[in-house]
């Protein structure tokens, strides 16, 4: 993969590093609290946000905050100083550089995939291509209505501001924690965050199942947003020079990701999917290179 001389974004913030505070008070009842923390693991958590954005963002602010607190030691987030994060280190100044590459190719893809109407249909009036922001930050961050979130969180996109965060650590934490390195590993989890930006805007975020717990539609939404992250990667091949060792280090990253690997040996209790779903949803939108094959709600849930 080739990012060299390409447009940067400007759609783009630098938070720069976020302050931490003691919490105080309330908050979730620790019964639920522990409940959440043995479903997800301890593991599972740190990477709950590039599963998807999933859980954290649904919880109400009083979870979020509990959760935090166990995550980092009883500190939760506040404010963001006006120190850059792009510039703690020449490590994060490349982070930062590479993600505006790839956020200006999903750009510049969607909204062509935008135009021609190459979309998942689910009845909803679709206009032009709406671009997100990318927030970098160290840390921990604020955001527009999703809360507050330490870096401990991963990755993630707030619907309500149409926005992904990112701390540039995270692609450290990727090779050496989740042993899945490289650059295209990198692209695949913006390309992930963008894709559910995606769904944002076409309605199937929001979409319920009859008959399905909140479990396995969320299984629906990540492995749709997998798929678009590969119809992203095909449609940027020849600029960017994907090559076929960029493509294994994308569908590593998504078996690292996956809910058995992640540790979860219960089905049910899975919210984004196996490692053979992830990767096999991701190669499914790279080798079709058609978003509307997408569609993971046009099947039984079997069938995904």
């Amino acid at each position: 993969m080739d990012t060299r001389g390409h447009r940067k974004s400007d759609n783009f913030e630098d938070r720069g590093v976020g302050r931490a505070g003691r919490r105080r008070g309330g908050g979730l009842p620790l019964t639920l609290l522990s409940t959440i923390i043995r479903r997800l693991g301890l593991k599972g958590s740190l990477v709950l946000a590039v599963l998807g954005g999933g859980l954290y963002l649904f919880l109400p602010q009083s979870a979020q905050q509990m959760l935090l607190a166990q995550l980092t030691g009883g500190v939760a987030t506040t404010s963001s100083s006006t120190k850059s994060a792009c510039e703690l280190s020449a490590g994060h100044r490349t982070a930062c550089d590479f993600s505006r590459v790839v956020l200006a190719s999903t750009e510049a893809v969607w909204a062509k995939k935008f135009q021609a109407g190459q979309l998942p249909d689910y009845g909803q009036a679709v206009a032009g291509y709406v671009e997100p922001t990318l927030v970098v930050f160290s840390r921990a961050v604020s955001t527009g209505g999703c809360g507050h979130a330490s870096s401990a969180m991963g990755p993630f996109y707030c619907p309500a501001d149409q926005r992904l965060y990112i701390d540039p650590d995270f692609y450290g934490v990727m090779e050496k924690r989740l042993k899945a390195p490289g650059d295209f590993a990198q692209a695949y989890v913006i390309a992930h965050e963008v894709g559910h930006h995606v769904q944002n805007l076409i309605g199937s975020s929001r979409l319920s199942v009859r008959g399905e717990t909140k479990n396995q539609v969320s299984v629906r939404v990540e492995l749709q947003a997998d798929c678009l992250a590969g119809v992203w990667g095909r449609a940027a091949q020849a600029s960017l020079s994907i090559t076929d060792e960029d493509l294994a280090e994308a569908l590593t990253a998504a078996h690292a990701i996956g809910d058995d690997a992640l540790g979860h040996t219960d089905t049910r209790t899975f919210s984004h999917g196996s490692s053979e779903q992830r990767m096999r949803w991701f190669k499914r939108g790279f080798e079709g290179a058609d978003a509307r094959a997408c569609d993971s709600f046009a099947m039984k849930h079997s069938a995904l």
